[in-house]
């Protein structure tokens, strides 16, 4: 943390910290050169940290750099970003507490608002939003995301405005320009083919398999088994799990489509040895849990409720596994496992049975799923066996 300077030997203020956007000027204001000017945000008598020229920077500055005028001090009286972006998370957040949607979708969509207030900032009327000011959001975000991630971010920033004209809080739809459309599949696509696979090979993931502790290796076991992803595995109910069939029924928790598996051997005896060495839920909403932490906790864990920020124990866990394998290397992590069993499985040429598998939900432009009514057992076990065929065929235990 940055030690604070309030002022030097002579008393004179200076910056409270390295970073601050101001300086104080010889005129005794906090000030700011921005295109060749000095912009003044408030003496600094009285205020040697800084602080009321900071907030009123923070207002003003959005304005200002693109020589703009400012609003009044007083919170204008229609609609900012601030007033949007809050009456968008509310409704979130009243979803979210329903179980309407999943405590990652308002983290998703608490995300898209802190990018919008940071761009604009938050006392910013959105009626004075131009197409300019969504081309500089667009560039900022490119810096750091990639075509895929940029076309997600810039979809759930447009569903906040999109929400506020059909909630009748912006009188018409917002005009973004062209700049700020999602980028073409085809630069998605040429994108996709420069990174590498998220898939590990056969051996790979059987040395991950024979490395892997209690409850760790049930983990890794169900999602390559079912194509299960991290929260699936951490939210997923002993009830859902039969091991005396071997069978798996469980909705998956971010779509709500149900889904069926059988499970492999291995993958029930290594769920057996997690049952044996389970501990005691400490919180009795987790009593039905399968996995817990050695804490007895959820391995899904909310760190900021406001936020809806979570820490993903499974994730972790099998990073510093792969760490400890030499096997770690960008976008290859748990999730990946679920890419590698529907790589696998696609070869049993059975997409309705792969589907019911993996909790996908039917394509609305597929007919033949209108009319479909089940999968039969013995296609989801075929397909699981081309899976096993795949991993454990190729020089590796049955």
């Amino acid at each position: 943390m940055a030690k604070a300077i309030k002022s030097n030997s002579r008393g004179e203020a200076k910056k409270p910290y390295e970073g601050f956007p101001m300086f104080p000027h010889q005129s005794g204001r906090w000030a700011k050169k921005c295109k060749g000017r000095f912009l003044y945000f408030g003496p600094t008598a009285g205020d040697p940290d800084g602080k009321k020229a900071l907030e009123r920077f923070n207002r003003e500055w959005s304005y200002l750099k693109d020589g703009k005028t400012p609003p009044p001090l007083e919170e204008p009286d229609g609609l900012t970003v601030k007033k949007l972006v809050n009456a968008y998370l509310t409704e979130k957040e009243v979803r979210r507490d329903a179980g309407e949607i999943t405590d990652r979708t308002f983290r998703d969509a608490y995300t898209a608002a802190e990018r919008i207030v940071t761009a604009f900032g938050r006392w910013r009327a959105v009626s004075d939003l131009t197409p300019d000011d969504f081309r500089a959001l667009r560039k900022s975000l490119a810096l750091t995301l990639g075509p895929l991630a940029l076309g997600i971010e810039i979809q759930r920033i447009r569903a906040v405005f999109k929400w506020g004209y059909e909630n009748q809080k912006l009188r018409h739809p917002m005009t973004y320009g062209t700049a700020f459309n999602k980028p073409s599949r085809k630069a998605i696509r040429e994108a996709a083919q420069k990174r590498e696979p998220r898939l590990f090979t056969p051996t790979e993931l059987r040395s991950i398999i024979d490395d892997a502790g209690v409850p760790l290796r049930a983990m890794i076991l169900l999602a390559i088994n079912c194509g299960m992803g991290n929260r699936d595995i951490a939210l997923l109910p002993m009830k859902a799990v039969d091991l005396d069939t071997g069978w798996l029924d469980y909705p998956r928790p971010k779509t709500a489509v149900d889904r069926r598996c059988p499970l492999w051997p291995k993958t029930i005896e290594a769920i057996r040895s997690a049952l044996e060495e389970r501990r005691e839920p400490k919180d009795p909403a987790h009593a039905d849990l399968l996995f817990v932490t050695r804490q007895g906790e959820c391995y899904v864990q909310s760190s900021n409720g406001e936020k809806g920020a979570w820490k993903d124990g499974v994730g972790l866990a099998f990073g510093k596994l792969l760490r400890k394998l030499d096997l770690k290397r960008p976008g290859v992590n748990f999730y990946a496992l679920r890419h590698c069993h529907r790589t696998a499985a696609d070869e049993a040429k059975d997409q309705a049975a792969c589907d019911v598998i993996m909790g996908h939900a039917a394509d609305s432009s597929d007919m033949a799923a209108v009319y479909r009514h089940g999968v039969s057992d013995e296609r989801l076990r075929a397909v699981v066996a081309v899976v096993h065929r795949w991993l454990f065929d190729n020089g590796g235990a049955a």
